[in-house]
């Protein structure tokens, strides 16, 4: 076989190719080894490394490689052969590696529950020690490409990322919600923990950035938790409550099925019921439409004064509408980030300062309500009956004419001068 005079590797086209092995292997100490920038070359012969060049023209000799002559039996001087690999090592840095994990179980510190995530975003290596990337990742390949570093190590880099995320969201206690402003934190905590696994192999990690993390919804159960978060979030725009979203969807479905006839007269009178309490229009309606939420109370039966009404609230814990957290209803400020405690004067839960009506209940917020002293539900301005149970809220008194004495409903002469009530 010819012996091969000059050796040198030109990548084609667009794949990121870390190592190549030359295809021959029969050189001489008169070879030339080209070098281009940003490569390494490395020779092996019967299973050991021979030699190392960096960028340049290499002469292949017993001066640069005296190790020939322990192999060979090489002497100075002459055209002698020998038979080697010789190994390109691409070491230009690459900032375009993709990655993606998903079924990725994170127990999410606001909704108190576990939620399937999915995470992706880009890397880039660069490979460090040539001699240690060929022996521990090349192997025996003639060509290591980007798509053969993805594969071979993906599980043991799923594994980490996916562990390293839920840990950190487990220690900073940082929920599903608020992810999104700690990715470049989150990116360079990942960086620092996944380095050393990368310089194992020769390779150094030189950018890790998250550029997502979001529900899972390739499972039903995703799709359903991912549904359930876009409602509340609704909710909290809109500021209506789960038990009147259901009323509406029920409303809605009764009165389809009495517009097509497949509904019946009970299904109409009851499409009828609700959309007259959605409008306020009667009191059944009315009830339902206040759902009587109670959150779990604290501290047993002790009271605590919300107001200056006459009415007060047993003390409970309530959700904070900032943060979401719990703390008992007798704290004037949320003790987790300091939001005001705006309290609904029917149920008690934390309102936003903003918000028309209560998030739990659907009390009306925007004026004083005066509740009614036999159920506790709100009463309308100058109201002498309770729109909720009905009994009597205020006295119907008249005056007499003849002296001005009040009259109470049921006296027909005046108490006071005698004169016959005017009718």
């Amino acid at each position: 076989m010819a012996i091969i005079d000059l050796v040198s590797w030109s990548p084609q086209g667009n794949r990121t190719i870390y190592a190549w092995r030359f295809p021959e292997t029969n050189l001489s100490t008169y070879t030339q080894i080209v070098v281009q920038e940003s490569q390494e070359a490395v020779l092996f012969s019967k299973g050991q490394i021979i030699g190392k060049f960096g960028p340049g023209k290499h002469t292949l000799n017993t001066e640069n490689l005296p190790i020939l002559r322990n192999l060979f039996g090489i002497p100075f001087g002459g055209k002698n052969p020998f038979t080697a690999e010789v190994w390109f090592v691409n070491k230009v840095q690459n900032f375009s590696i993709d990655w993606a994990v998903s079924k990725m179980i994170i127990q999410d510190p606001d909704y108190n529950t576990q939620l399937p995530l999915v995470a992706g975003g880009r890397y880039g290596l660069k490979v460090d020690d040539a001699e240690k990337f060929l022996i521990k990742a090349v192997g025996t390949k003639n060509e290591f490409a980007q798509e053969d570093l993805t594969d071979q190590f993906f599980g043991e880099f799923s594994t980490k990322t996916k562990s390293q995320i839920a840990q950190y969201v487990l220690k900073h206690r940082v929920g599903y919600k608020y992810l999104s402003a700690y990715l470049d934190e989150l990116s360079e905590y990942l960086k620092n923990v996944l380095n050393p696994f990368w310089e194992q192999l020769g390779l150094q990690l030189l950018k890790f950035n998250i550029t997502t993390i979001d529900i899972d919804t390739s499972t039903e159960e995703g799709k359903k938790v991912a549904t359930a978060i876009a409602t509340q979030a609704s909710m909290s725009i809109t500021g209506h409550t789960w038990q009147q979203e259901q009323m509406f969807n029920t409303a809605n479905k009764a009165v389809e099925g009495f517009g097509n006839g497949s509904g019946g007269l009970l299904g109409g009178l009851m499409a009828m019921s609700m959309m007259g309490g959605l409008g306020g229009g009667n009191a059944m309606g009315s009830s339902m439409m206040q759902p009587q939420y109670q959150q779990p109370t604290f501290g047993g039966n002790s009271q605590t004064p919300q107001s200056t009404e006459a009415t007060s609230q047993p003390m409970k814990m309530v959700y904070c509408s900032n943060c979401a957290k719990k703390y008992p209803s007798s704290s004037r400020f949320c003790p987790h980030c300091g939001d005001p405690y705006n309290p609904c004067p029917k149920c008690g839960a934390d309102n936003d300062p903003n918000a028309k009506r209560c998030v739990s209940c659907g009390t009306s917020l925007q004026q004083p309500a005066t509740l009614c002293p036999h159920c506790s539900a709100p009463l309308e301005v100058g109201a002498t009956f309770c729109g909720n149970c009905g009994k009597q809220v205020q006295a119907l008194t008249d005056t007499c004419s003849r002296c001005g004495t009040e009259l109470p409903p049921s006296v027909k002469f005046c108490p006071k001068c005698g004169k016959k009530r005017d009718s």
